[in-house]
């Protein structure tokens, strides 16, 4: 990131609104700076795509916590080098997953941050690999 964003770190509904705004406003950037929208993940092999769905998902879920929305300003390094943990089925209750075949649950440790996870879906029939949610795992 270009300049220094404060991002609050407490737990009130304004704050989180807060974090959600720096989110999408950092996917906004991410985009134009990205035109493709996807990045090589060198353990997987393949591109991980950044859709709208990338950005809803994770606006919602990293806003809760000042750790996971400092993550989501990793992106680029999370998506290209993460590593695959396990391959889940999608929550069958939940409609943002029913258009994928399987869940890629994957983790970064980022040097002086920690662990980050890192959410793939897999769309049926295409294949095709979107990123899903990223957040911080907290120690604890």
């Amino acid at each position: 990131m270009p300049h220094k964003i404060e991002i609050p770190q407490g737990k009130t509904r304004e704050e989180m609104n807060i974090r959600k705004k720096i989110i999408k406003d950092f996917y906004a950037m991410w985009n134009a700076e990205n035109p493709e929208k996807k990045v090589y993940n060198h353990h997987l092999q393949d591109t991980i795509s950044v859709r709208y769905l990338s950005l809803q998902e994770t606006s919602l879920i990293a806003a809760l916590s000042y750790k996971s929305t400092l993550a989501v300003t990793h992106l680029t390094e999370v998506l290209e080098n993460a590593k695959v943990e396990q391959r889940v089925k999608p929550k069958p209750n939940n409609q943002n997953q029913k258009r994928f075949s399987e869940m890629i649950v994957m983790k970064y440790d980022k040097a002086e941050f920690g662990k980050i996870k890192l959410i793939v879906g897999v769309l049926k029939g295409s294949g095709l690999k979107v990123q899903y949610c990223i957040t911080a795992i907290e120690n604890g």
